[in-house]
């Protein structure tokens, strides 16, 4: 369990559920699996601490943490929190669901950009930190992973730090061995690991309802080095099973197709049978 300082419970745990109401319903054949609402309260605090203060670029956000750690801090809940987060990702829905509650809470700091992490990363190397809860990488050795955190050492111009969070269970094999690549790619991309925080989180995840993942934090070896360019990923061995076997990389963006009050009832789920 990370050290997290004490707080309104009741509190926090609501403003967590006000932000499970907003965002989009996960897509399962591109990975999204949505932490369970306890862990958030927990990472939301978490990731608020860390990078406090700091410029914080998510790759990838489905669980909405970048919400939360900005709404637990607009509510006051906690007095700390990053100076600004940019949220990249390539679903439309969950985009659109971050800018529609930041303009309706005034969560000043906080925005999307619609993004694939295949192209070019987009945005000049500005930022502090970043986070990422990527593809785990079970069918194709944890190369998704990479892939995002590229993207993410890109951002923060490889001389900051880095939140990830993969999968972790003593049971499978498969984890272990991205666990190892994903190390093995950050050492080699100049980061080092500063802390592992094991079997954090749970999730919604009905074929593995036990899997749980870590936090595993990197830290730049060298904070005074110079940006790379940023390139489209093309390699197909990169691309291969990139979301899992059914998955398909070469989806450009998930679009959303009309604007959702997520958290109610849409109209095709239910049909009314009215008193004779």
């Amino acid at each position: 369990m990370p050290e997290s300082h004490q707080i309104d419970l009741r509190a926090a745990v609501n403003a967590i559920s006000d932000v499970i109401q907003n965002r989009p319903r996960p897509l399962r054949l591109f990975d999204q699996i949505y932490m369970k609402a306890g862990d958030m309260v927990l990472q939301s605090e978490f990731v608020a601490r860390w990078a406090r203060g700091k410029k914080l670029a998510f790759i990838g956000d489905g669980d909405a943490i970048s919400v939360c750690a900005a709404y637990l801090r607009a509510r006051g809940i906690i007095d700390y929190g990053p100076s600004e987060i940019v949220v990249f990702d390539f679903d439309e829905r969950i985009c659109n669901a971050i800018e529609r509650f930041a303009d309706r809470e005034r969560l000043e700091g906080l925005r999307s950009q619609l993004y694939n992490c295949l192209d070019a990363f987009p945005a000049p190397a500005k930022f502090d930190c970043f986070y990422t809860n990527p593809p785990w990488g079970a069918s194709n050795g944890g190369e998704s992973v990479c892939v995002f955190m590229q993207r993410g050492m890109e951002a923060v111009g490889y001389s900051g730090e880095a939140l990830v969070v993969i999968a972790d269970d003593d049971e499978k094999q498969w984890p272990k061995q991205v666990l190892a690549r994903v190390q093995e790619f950050a050492i080699k991309s100049g980061f080092f690991v500063q802390k592992m925080m094991p079997k954090m989180h749970e999730y919604h995840l009905d074929d593995a309802p036990d899997l749980r993942s870590c936090n595993l934090m990197f830290k730049a070896v060298d904070d005074t080095s110079e940006a790379r360019e940023s390139v489209a990923i093309v390699d197909p061995q990169r691309l291969s099973n990139f979301y899992g076997r059914a998955g398909n990389p070469r989806v450009k963006y998930v679009r959303e197709k009309a604007r959702l009050e997520y958290g109610k009832a849409h109209e095709d789920e239910y049909f009314l049978e009215t008193l004779e």
